[in-house]
């Protein structure tokens, strides 16, 4: 994964009154649950479902050790993709637009009567760091990020089909090589016309778009991780919470790795919003001492070499033998050929 430079971290890190859009769910994002949102389709296509439409996806909070990864779907009618998305409202991939700008184009898509909102529908997949990692240390058949990223997509596009949404191009941020990607999507969805390249979010305004449901939704899910270290000041009922304490969530960010070394607990390390499988994290864990050292003692029954299993396994003892030949007789003895 590409470490971002400064400004890039300083476009990553959200705005200090991020908008906090429906896709926001208080109670699983704090409880480490991934989960779906979708929004209503839009009175423009609910109106008459044959109206064909363009639909886009990509992600936000990919490389960070902090937060959930969130992937965005926005689709729209497609006679209004560039009008409405890139002339009139000026979508670009969200790592371009400051923090202000991106969390404004938000607020108005969720704004009943905008344009924005009666002519777009949208989605978002909170992929919760915990899931994410535990995907990725699975001790057999790794779940990693790729695969996780592919299913993400696949579920919100099947989702729009399911409203019974008229979908008939679909633009998508590439996941490593763009051809094989876009095969496997052809497969699955062989009636569609399926682009899948590089830098598709600053290509395609649908996107863009989705872009920044994506990253918006990622900032106010970090805003609401935060809670959980925020006490409340002078009396008030609620903390004031700002994100921006642990910065980008980026590990080359130095809020971020302040932070983590600030607020690790020696047992357990950090809550859910952690990607405990991120390498930075297990270096902080295991090579720099910053974590108590556990040592797991061996149960009673194997220092003595008696295990379950020395019942049914044979061995060249003669009194286990006769043991297991009894354990196997229980129900009875199996009848030899000669007897038929």
């Amino acid at each position: 994964m590409d470490e971002p430079d400064s400004q890039d971290i300083a476009q990553e890190t959200p705005a200090d009154e991020v908008f906090i859009a429906p896709s926001i769910h208080s109670k699983n994002i704090l409880a480490g649950r991934s989960y779906t949102h979708h929004t209503h389709i839009p009175s423009s296509i609910a109106q008459d479902l044959s109206t064909e439409c363009v639909l886009g996806v990509d992600e936000a909070g990919r490389g960070p050790v902090i937060g959930p990864m969130v992937y965005g779907v926005l689709y729209l009618p497609l006679s209004l993709h560039h009008s409405l998305l890139a002339e009139t409202h000026h979508f670009d991939d969200s790592k371009v637009l400051k923090p202000t700008v991106r969390s404004a184009l938000m607020q108005t898509l969720c704004t009943p009567g905008s344009d924005l909102y009666e002519n777009c529908g949208w989605g978002t997949r909170v992929m919760s760091a915990r899931d994410i990692s535990a995907g990725m240390l699975k001790p057999a058949g790794a779940y990693n990020l790729n695969a996780q990223a592919m299913d993400a997509t696949i579920e919100l596009i099947k989702d729009v089909f399911a409203k019974g949404v008229n979908i008939k191009e679909i633009y998508i941020d590439t996941i490593g090589q763009p051809g094989a990607y876009q095969a496997k999507l052809e497969r699955i969805f062989p009636t569609i016309k399926i682009t899948v390249a590089k830098k598709a979010d600053s290509l395609y305004p649908c996107v863009s778009a989705a872009s920044v449901c994506a990253k918006v939704t990622r900032d106010a899910a970090l805003e609401v991780c935060y809670q959980s270290y925020v006490s409340p000041k002078d009396g008030a009922e609620e903390p004031a919470v700002v994100a921006a304490g642990w910065g980008s969530g980026y590990p080359a960010d130095a809020k971020t790795s302040t932070w983590l070394k600030k607020n690790m607990d020696p047992v357990f390390g950090w809550g859910s919003e952690c990607r405990f499988s991120w390498a930075p994290i297990k270096e902080l864990l295991e090579v720099k001492g910053g974590a108590a050292k556990v040592e797991w003692p061996v149960p009673d029954d194997e220092e003595h070499g008696m295990r379950l299993t020395n019942f049914f396994i044979p061995s060249a003892d003669g009194d286990e033998k006769t043991e297991h030949d009894e354990l196997a007789s229980w129900f009875g003895r199996p009848l030899s050929e000669s007897v038929f």
